[in-house]
């Protein structure tokens, strides 16, 4: 029963990351921004950051199962 939490909020966290990096990997390969007002380098490394924090919260909360 405690497990329930986890697995929604790792396949929540898991997918946000994923979605995230691939969504940044996609704009910059196109040439196109990440933030719009943002200095692109500035931009592009927060962006990646994040997805990588998220995706490891994810496994993170996939190994407590």
């Amino acid at each position: 029963m405690e497990s329930g939490p986890a697995i929604f909020a790792g396949a929540a966290f898991a997918l946000f990351g994923a979605g995230l990096l691939l969504w940044t990997a996609t704009r910059v390969l196109h040439g196109e921004p990440v933030a719009h007002g943002v200095r692109p380098a500035a931009s592009v490394t927060v962006a990646t950051l994040s997805g990588v924090v998220f995706l490891a919260l994810g496994v993170w909360c996939f190994s407590r199962i």
